[in-house]
């Protein structure tokens, strides 16, 4: 399932939309190049979530929580956590004051990581072209509850 998102805007009312389909304890990986949206999809989450407070990217700190929302939002970048031998462990280490079963957690440059954090989850793929603000959206399921859970949104 590809969506196609002119604008920064669109890329952000997509999450939005996709934000209607998350409960607490699921896991969402965005993958794609530096650029592509990953960040702005992830605005566009936490503001379907109900969150109001700012969502920026987690780069230097690696992950974010926000609680004000809903259902309370993990935000990782796990552009620097890929290689290592205890991910789960440095997550853990990480002290989010809140657990994954309670949250909704999405891990930005998580392709790498995603298989060793949960068997279910839902990919997001984002691609830009260089030239151009249009992106490209494509939903892969992942685990056993996924394909269905889309297949009936």
């Amino acid at each position: 399932m590809i969506q196609q998102l002119p604008t920064p805007a669109d890329t952000k009312a997509y999450g939005h939309k996709l934000a209607k389909l998350l409960k607490p304890g699921d896991l969402l990986v965005l993958t794609g190049p530096l650029g592509a949206g990953k960040t702005a999809l992830t605005q566009g989450i936490a503001a379907g979530l109900g969150v109001r407070s700012p969502v920026t990217s987690p780069t230097f700190i690696m992950a974010r929580v926000h609680t004000d929302g809903r259902v309370p939002l993990v935000h990782v970048d796990a552009y620097r956590l890929g290689d290592s031998p205890d991910l789960a462990g440095e997550i853990d280490a990480l002290d989010l004051d809140v657990t994954a079963e309670d949250a909704v957690t999405v891990v930005e440059w998580g392709s790498a990581v995603a298989h060793r954090l949960a068997e279910d989850y839902l990919e997001v793929r984002i691609a830009r072209r260089d030239d151009s603000e249009e992106r490209q959206a494509e939903l892969v399921a992942h685990g056993t509850t996924w394909p269905a859970r889309l297949s009936s949104s």
